[in-house]
Formats: C-alpha cells, structure tokens, sequence
C-alpha cells in the first residue's frame, strides 16, 4: 500500500511532516526512534491496525527524520518533544495512547509529563513503550564513550557510530548530550497517572533489558505491564512481535476505558 502524502506542521522554523487517520478516541499517537521515520514497519503495522478499529491514528517525523524539513545535527530531546507536543495538540482531541519506540519512548514520557504539567493530564489514556530508551545519553551513551569520541565530542562537536540499520552512521552531538541532561526522566519514581505497557527484547543489542527494567521500577504507583520478547531484538518488528505491540495496544485502551 503506498502512503498518501503527508501533511505539514511548522514548528520552530522546521516543516514537520506528519500523516493523521480520523477516527474515534482513544486515538493512537506513534513516536518513532532516533534516525527512524513514521513509514517504518511498526507504524505502517499500528497505522493498519488504527484503521481497522475505527480509531484515530497520528504520526510524524522529527525534525532531520524522513519527510521533515531540518538537519539532523542540529535535533535535540527538547526540540523533538518541542514538534511532539505541537503535533499532538494541532491534530489530536480526547484521549489519546501514545506509542514510544527506543527515543520514542523517552519522548511519550517527557510529553506526559509536559501535559499534566500543563493540566492536560486526561489526554494521554495510556503509553505503550518499545524498547524503551528514556535517558539513553546519559545513561547509555555516556559511561561507554571512549577517549576518541571524547576528543570528538570536544573538538568536532559530535562523534559518529556505524549503524545496523542504515549505511548512514549514527551521529551524536555534543548538544544532544548537553540537551539530554534536561529531560531525563529516570532520575527517580515516576507518576504517569494512566496504564503503562513496556514491550522489550531479551535479545536487543541496542537498550539492555536491564534498562526496561530498571523503568519498571520507576512506576511503582501506576499500572505497569512488562512484556519481556525472549528472541526479541531493538526492531521487534517480526510478525510476532507486530502482534504483541497492537494486542498491547488494545489492551490499554481497554484498561483506560
């Protein structure tokens, strides 16, 4: 099937790309991982599901992701979220379960948080988290640089990784780093005030499970679901897995109704 055009947002000075399915709410609000973009296999996959349910459907590229206007570079936590949040209150009404994978899980946690900040708390009826990645700079970058990517980071302002997803490398600016240090979420309990589904891989290569679990422990007043994939990878994208992420979806719906 080939996705219609997208529509566009601005936001900061970026054209932010993004593809809305009317429908009934509880809607579904997809954030998409770091270099990833909305036409990826679990959106495409969630998209279809939406559809079927009659539900609403929203998704978007970040800032220097897929159809969006912007550098790459110049992306931070903030300014990710900054775009999030804007897609969200521009296209979405009532109730909505917003999908994280990987970054996109630390950007739905960092949104809740803005919204009940903000009185808006009732907007999100749920998060579904996939191979989360909250605080991944400092808690999963950081500690493992080497003295190269320090000196890079120092003198270049990035350094660059090869990447298993794409031919391009990774990149990872010393802004990124500094930025992220302002959003982390981890830093103790944490009170989303709605279901939170975590979906991660025993076999992820990207995000220890280790890190989906020591989350958990950080939603000790909420009702937390884990949902550990034993052959599992960071994609979880396998039939399988598409299964379990749209099934946890329902779920949470269910349960926020």
């Amino acid at each position: 099937m080939t996705a219609s055009a997208p529509d566009f947002i601005e936001v900061e000075g970026n054209r932010i790309a993004l593809r809305y399915q009317p429908g009934q709410a509880p809607g579904v609000v997809w954030l998409g991982g770091y270099k990833s973009d909305m036409l990826g296999t679990k959106a495409e996959a969630l998209a279809a599901w939406a559809a079927g349910e009659g539900r609403a459907f929203l998704r978007h590229d970040y800032s220097g992701h897929g159809e969006s206007g912007g550098a790459f570079a110049d992306g931070t936590i903030s300014r990710w979220l900054a775009e999030s949040l804007a897609v969200f209150r521009a296209f979405t009404t009532g109730p909505q379960v917003l999908v994280g994978s990987s970054m996109g899980a630390w950007i739905a946690l960092r949104m809740n948080a803005e919204l009940n900040k903000a009185g808006e708390g009732d907007r999100v009826a749920g998060l579904v988290l996939l191979a989360p990645a909250p605080d991944f700079t400092a808690e999963l970058i950081e500690p493992e640089l080497t003295e190269a990517q320090r000196r890079d980071l120092a003198k270049k302002g990035y350094f660059e990784e090869p990447s298993d997803y794409s031919p391009e490398p990774y990149i990872y600016t010393r802004a990124l780093i500094e930025d992220g240090r302002n959003n982390l979420v981890m830093t103790g309990p944490i009170h989303t005030h709605c279901p939170v589904h975590i979906i991660q891989g025993l076999a992820d290569p990207d995000v220890p499970h280790s890190h989906a679990l020591k989350l958990m422990s950080l939603l000790p007043a909420d009702d937390a679901t884990l949902s550990l994939v034993p052959n599992g990878d960071h994609r979880l994208s396998r039939p399988q897995d598409l299964e379990l992420l749209t099934r946890a979806v329902g779920e949470t719906i269910a349960r926020a109704g």
